[in-house]
């Protein structure tokens, strides 16, 4: 086929998506790589005097977009779609990809030019924003090698290609394994499970040809039975296939324990070339927390904090299910089941009670409300190309011009990732002195609905929801031109997390979740009575929540900068060792969660898993002076107030330090008061 024929290679809009194939990868990562490497080698050529912003930065920039935007497209295929061909076209052209990026990063010749723009003549005529690219990116030049010797830098260069492939891999067989546990069941397996959940087995089943119940360990298939089944001997079937997923418990094609000893090896040495004692110091580089030691006494102070109030958690959970439910001991496959009996004897309501309130039309109504009120901006559905028929696209504009757009894949299903995230489809940059408008995709894992009925969203899938429209907000309303921190780009990952969590407040709200609630049976609005329930029951548990979530952190910042590979049970120990310091309840010795954990051995988070706790306090802390202005009897959707978090945080995106776009709008430092407050441990028992 011709250049033009490409559907990959058409960058004149949104992607063709329904047009994209596998077959149609080679030629254009063939094409955008081959032309984003002529251009550097052009760049390299210049001269001192011919090196300025344009012939250097935006010559690269317009090259590695094309780039970026095809494999971006590729990638995502490769996580939503997965089949044998997209896997082998991702597979294939991910080496070359990998190495291109490596080498733009090691390229003397660049960080000359990088260095003469550091110069006092040429750094007084940059902008802020630009001034603040050129400091990036000479930390980043040490972070990717260029100041290593050339035969460091092809080692560097094979051990970041190695490890982009274990990554790969490692994503690949927890989605094989995950998709290779079925389990048929019959119906007098099923006592207590929801009926919708029932329903949904049932129509997998059939839509395999087969009688009975199918039951996988895709989410909303899973959970259901962990949360709801009365049959022990079901839940621990399905815990241990789930806890057990891509490790030395289960099928050994599949297992994931030596592709994570490579990975952490490579980390280890590839922080080693670049003169740092461990590979934690390296992802701290490029962080706002400093050091490993102010990120575990970080997290060693908030399990301190949660601890009594896990205690009591744990007490009352295992006393409960001791006298109302008869278990005389209380094994990991209890726990979620036993929670939910507690939490709606104390409460009275379930989960599935709530979920009736909200199908996922008017929930997306609902935020879009949110954002409408607080920016100003209007989301409008819009028929164009998708990925899967169950994705939907929203333009978002301002006083009715787009200023960009969102697609929504919300359910679950084969070949699909699991989890949630946001990612960039393309970002905000002047292209050719014409403003490209920014696009984001957002990725859940909801239920699907079953034949003829609206999709329902649980309150914690609304919480999930909110919380990628934020990361999806942090995206779209950058005002910032320069492409290299516009949006999340050039953001901190330890604050990426910050317009995330802030949306996840508003769910809290009950004004909020009225507007956006209306039965699937009656169409009625949530009551204020279960409201107040749902409201109660909020930190039911959070002090066990909290130290889960402080438990993976350290598990994360402490493997890596720790790991030496002399003992072949090290990732399990020192997994075993946190648990045995910190946590209140101890899961069996087969769990290898650690063996799906996807954020730090495929994903961003390596040695950053804590961003999420440290991006909290900045979350919450924000929210308060929301907080504060509905305590003066303003509105919590504060328009003045949401146009000027617009401005300090969201519009700037990297083009400044987070703690600067923090300081801007709070005024202060930072205090972890709010996020206590809001967890419910401010006033921890003794």
């Amino acid at each position: 086929m011709t250049y033009d024929q490409n559907p990959l290679l058409d960058f004149s809009d949104l992607p063709r998506w329904s047009d994209i194939t596998p077959a149609h990868v080679a030629q254009a990562i063939e094409h955008t790589l081959s032309h984003a490497q002529s251009v550097l080698a052009h760049v390299e050529s210049l001269s001192t005097a011919q090196a300025n912003w344009d012939s250097v930065m935006t010559s690269l920039n317009n090259a590695t977009e094309q780039l970026g935007r095809v494999w971006g497209a590729v990638s995502h295929c490769h996580h939503v779609i997965d089949s044998p061909q997209w896997r082998d076209a991702y597979n294939t052209h991910l080496e070359s990809v990998t190495a291109f990026w490596t080498m733009l990063g090691q390229s003397e010749p660049l960080l000359k030019h990088f260095q003469h723009f550091a110069q006092p003549e040429q750094w007084a005529i940059l902008s802020t924003v630009r001034q603040h690219i050129i400091t990036n990116a000479l930390r980043d030049f040490k972070l990717t090698g260029a100041f290593l010797s050339s035969a460091d830098k092809a080692a560097f260069s094979q051990l970041r290609a190695r490890e982009a492939a274990l990554q790969a891999k490692f994503s690949e067989n927890v989605l094989d394994a995950t998709n290779a546990y079925t389990y048929i069941a019959q119906l007098d397996e099923l006592s207590g499970v929801p009926k919708e959940a029932v329903a949904a087995m049932h129509e997998a089943a059939k839509a395999d040809n087969i009688d009975g119940y199918k039951i996988t360990l895709q989410f909303p298939s899973y959970f259901p039975i962990i949360q709801y089944a009365d049959n022990r001997a079901l839940r621990e079937q399905l815990y241990r296939a789930n806890v057990t997923r891509a490790s030395d418990f289960g099928d050994a094609a599949l297992d994931n324990t030596a592709i994570m000893q490579e990975l952490l090896s490579i980390r280890q040495r590839t922080a080693a070339l670049l003169g740092f004692e461990h590979y934690s110091d390296v992802s701290l580089a490029a962080k706002m927390a400093e050091s490993v030691p102010q990120v575990t006494g970080f997290l060693y102070d908030l399990a301190e904090k949660a601890r009594p109030c896990a205690l009591i958690d744990s007490a009352e959970l295992h006393e409960f299910a001791q006298s109302q439910l008869g278990l005389d001991s209380v094994e990991a496959w209890d726990l979620t089941y036993a929670g939910e009996k507690l939490r709606e004897q104390r409460y009275a309501f379930s989960e599935q009670e709530v979920k009736a309130y909200f199908p996922l039309h008017n929930v997306l109504h609902g935020l879009f409300h949110v954002v409408q009120a607080l920016f100003g901006v209007q989301f409008t559905a819009k028929a164009v190309q998708v990925w899967h028929a169950d994705v939907q696209y929203f333009e978002l504009s301002r006083n009715g011009a787009a200023i960009g757009g969102v697609y929504l894949d919300p359910y679950a299903r084969s070949g699909k990732n699991a989890g949630a995230w946001m990612d960039e489809v393309r970002s905000r940059s002047i292209q050719a002195q014409t403003l490209q408008t920014p696009v984001a995709l957002m990725v859940t894992n909801f239920s699907t609905p079953l034949s003829g009925q609206a999709a329902t969203l649980t309150h914690d899938d609304i919480i999930t929801l909110f919380h990628e429209m934020g990361h999806a907000l942090h995206h779209l309303l950058s005002q910032v031109d320069d492409p290299e921190v516009s949006g999340i780009r050039g953001v901190e990952w330890d604050a990426v997390e910050l317009p995330s969590q802030f949306m996840e407040n508003f769910c809290w709200d009950f004004a909020t979740l009225s507007r956006m609630s209306a039965h699937a049976q009656t169409g009625e609005s949530l009551p204020r009575n279960l409201f107040d329930k749902i409201l109660a029951a909020k930190n039911f548990q959070s002090g066990l929540q909290m130290l889960r979530q402080v438990e993976f952190s350290l598990y994360d910042i402490i493997l890596h900068a720790s790991y030496s590979g002399e003992n072949p049970d090290e990732i399990n120990q020192v997994l075993a060792e946190i648990r045995t310091e910190i946590a209140v309840i101890q899961p069996p010795h087969f769990n290898r969660f650690q063996h799906s954990f996807s954020h730090i051995f495929a994903g961003g988070y390596s040695a950053g898993y804590f961003s999420y706790k440290w991006a909290e306090v900045l979350s919450a802390d924000v929210f308060s002076a929301f907080e504060s202005e509905q305590a003066d009897g303003k509105p919590l959707l504060n328009t003045d107030l949401g146009l000027r978090y617009w401005q300090s945080i969201l519009a700037v995106g990297g083009s400044r330090p987070a703690m600067d776009s923090f300081k801007a709008f709070m005024g202060r430092e930072p205090n972890v008061t709010a996020l206590l407050r809001h967890s419910g441990l401010l006033n921890t028992p003794a």
